[in-house]
């Protein structure tokens, strides 16, 4: 284990559990940075921390939470070698969408979360996730089809677009959906089908992939 990148992420906790950077630290329990292994080779990004995350600080532990792991179960990852996060790290009022301002000030936490993980595989869960890679994209439309985005001809992450898993339980017809991801999820993984090449707008020049 690199331990200079473990005290690197242990400071960026505590970072985040005493940020002020915009109104919702006032209202949280808990910040929740993330949870998962510094060599994780797949990185889940959600949108933001809800009640039961906010009462323990880690993140997907509601039924959203639940239902992640048992997708995960399903495809044989165990889902203590991923690393799991959210767009921001403090739980809105009443688990509202997050604000535009609000994924800003944020954004430098996850910029450096994902500079220390360096992870092979982002699985965005829901549009504003998504939006950090494709910000002209619908989730409708993209879901389930892997990116291989690329910066200045020098970074590659493959991206991997998703419904929230919170979505399935509130929409029982995207289901079918999330799971069928998963599944493919699978298959890239295991290199049966590789990303497709995706040419980053130019308003994403400057987005810190690693």
């Amino acid at each position: 284990m690199n331990t200079a990148r473990t005290a690197m992420l242990d400071a960026l906790y505590a970072e985040i559990h005493h940020c002020t950077c915009c109104p919702l630290h006032s209202g949280r329990t808990h910040a929740v940075p993330g949870a998962g292994p510094l060599d994780a080779e797949i990185m889940f990004i959600g949108e933001a921390p809800g009640f039961h995350e906010d009462q323990q600080g880690i993140p997907f532990v509601g039924a959203a939470g639940q239902y992640l792991s048992e997708l995960l179960a399903g495809i044989g990852i165990d889902r203590k070698r991923v690393y799991i996060t959210n767009v921001i790290k403090c739980r809105p009022p009443g688990n509202r969408d997050p604000l535009d301002e609000e994924v800003a000030a944020c954004k430098p936490y996850l910029d450096r979360q994902m500079e220390l993980i360096r992870p092979k595989v982002v699985v965005t869960l829901g549009r504003h996730s998504m939006a950090r890679a494709f910000p002209n994209e619908k989730i409708s439309l993209v879901h389930g089809q892997a990116r291989s985005v690329g910066y200045n001809g020098v970074d590659t992450v493959v991206y991997f677009p998703m419904y929230h898993p919170a979505a399935a339980l509130h929409r029982p017809s995207l289901k079918a959906d999330v799971e069928a991801d998963f599944l493919r999820l699978r298959e890239l993984l295991d290199g049966k089908w590789e990303a497709e090449v995706y040419q980053a707008p130019p308003e994403a020049e400057q987005l810190s992939l690693f």
